[in-house]
């Protein structure tokens, strides 16, 4: 398959100096571009409408319009891709502003979720001093909480060849090496869309805003594969997407394990070199060949 890369704004030269061993030399090297994105979102009656600024990120431009509704999806303000009348860049007098500006226009009459959920909209690893209040908006807010999970079933050899092949799709990351990816396959280990950013946050909120727009949602026969490490913020994306397997190439904090147990949710990680931890094997999770 033809992955979906990020445009060409997304890396910058940059002129450089490289030291090895006592040796010094110029160098034109490519890097990651970071801006920010101001999310805002316009609601209320046809002839009433009012505006609120709901989070300012940091991302590499590309996918802004999936990272705005995967963002709102994940944090509970909206529940399906049919309550998004339109999502666009605002149309500012200053082009680069323009860029940095998402609008997503909520359908008439529907009012979104902002008051009932206590994560505040920010984007932070956790929320809180334990993340509890965090596992009690995804139990209230996600729309997929009593979603039957279908029984996943891989081989080892499945398993083993995720790594590889997300890195080969990761484009930007074999240019800059500061790329995150959140790739997406299907229980035989097909590629089926993947998304990249600085921000793993927002390489997953790109992803499942694809698969919203696609109207993919629940993902419960899917593999989330992550890039690196396996936070608490990312395994909450995770369940709100109704995701059942999450593999990381790196390691799982100790907030994502309790969460992944909390939602029944398989965590895989260090997933590398034909090996890999189990932290938590769902109720319908099963590995083939596996002694």
């Amino acid at each position: 398959m033809k992955a979906n890369v990020l445009e060409s704004n997304s890396v910058k030269k940059a002129e450089i100096i490289k030291v090895k061993d006592n040796q010094s030399f110029s160098y034109s090297d490519d890097i990651a571009v970071e801006e920010p994105l101001e999310i805002r979102i316009t609601y209320g009656t046809k002839e009433q409408k009012q505006s609120k600024n709901i989070s300012v990120t940091m991302r590499t431009p590309g996918h802004d319009e999936e990272l705005a509704a995967g963002f709102l999806f994940t944090e509970g303000i909206i529940s399906g891709e049919q309550q998004i009348s339109k999502v666009a860049h605002h149309q500012a007098e200053c082009s680069r502003n323009q860029e940095n500006i998402i609008i997503a226009e909520l359908i008439d009459d529907f009012i979104p979720q902002l008051m009932k959920t206590d994560r505040n909209f920010y984007t932070t690893s956790s929320c809180g001093v334990c993340g509890k209040g965090s596992i009690e908006s995804i139990r209230t807010v996600s729309p997929f909480n009593s979603t039957y999970k279908e029984n996943c079933i891989l081989s080892l050899e499945t398993l083993y060849q995720l790594s590889d092949k997300l890195r080969s799709f990761q484009s930007n990351f074999s240019t800059t090496g500061g790329i995150h990816a959140s790739g997406m396959f299907d229980l035989s280990g097909n590629l089926l869309a993947l998304r990249e950013d600085v921000g793993r946050h927002n390489a997953l909120d790109k992803l499942i805003g694809h698969a919203l727009f696609t109207q993919q949602l629940p993902l419960k026969d899917k593999i989330l594969v992550l890039s690196g490490r396996a936070s608490f913020e990312l395994i909450q994306k995770a369940a709100m997407a109704g995701i059942s397997v999450v593999v990381a190439i790196g390691a799982p904090s100790s907030l994502a394990v309790d969460l992944a147990k909390e939602f029944d949710i398989t965590l895989l990680g260090f997933l590398r070199d034909n090996r890999f931890n189990i932290y938590h094997s769902g109720s319908n999770f099963k590995i083939d060949n596996l002694l």
